[in-house]
């Protein structure tokens, strides 16, 4: 065990990275429309459930994401929870310049693009924004979703994707 005080002025935010990276999990990638129609999204492995009633889940992207501001002016957004087979959809919406969207196939709910063959994707509108430092914590109510209890989830830990292994 390595213990060190973040506020120390020689603390290197690395590790703290590293010791965050060190807890799995799961990766979506949340999309949404711009104002003009188009199409967006980020990749982001800080999701969770918040409450059942109402349904209510969050994630946490950067201050600086670049679907940030079209997901503040609709309001609306879809989180797409990946499965092991998407793990070249993860790599293309952590690139920045190219078409995100480009070599997979999507559907539309009500507007919102939808990875097919998504673990679970989850269509929101936005209920909440609060700080979160560096990131904001986005929080979602839940209007629409789908299921694939079937599929593995694809994983991140320690900087890499990762599969379960092993029977429950």
């Amino acid at each position: 065990m390595r213990t060190m005080d973040v506020s120390h002025p020689q603390f290197d935010a690395r590790i703290l990275r590293d010791a965050f990276g060190g807890f799995a999990t799961g990766v979506t990638i949340v999309t949404c429309r711009t104002p003009e129609g188009g199409r967006t999204g980020l990749t982001a492995n800080s999701f969770t459930s918040v409450s059942l009633d109402p349904p209510l889940l969050l994630f946490c992207p950067a201050n600086n994401a670049s679907a940030l501001p079209a997901l503040r002016a609709t309001g609306r957004f879809a989180i797409n929870v990946l499965d092991t087979d998407s793990q070249a959809v993860a790599d293309r919406f952590a690139q920045k310049g190219i078409d995100r969207f480009a070599d997979a196939d999507w559907d539309e709910w009500d507007g919102l693009p939808v990875l097919q063959g998504a673990k679970a994707a989850f269509a929101c509108v936005l209920h909440a924004e609060h700080d979160g430092g560096d990131h904001r914590i986005i929080v979602g109510r839940v209007t629409r979703l789908d299921h694939a209890p079937s599929r593995e989830s694809l994983l991140y830990l320690h900087g890499r994707y990762r599969r379960v292994h092993g029977g429950g």
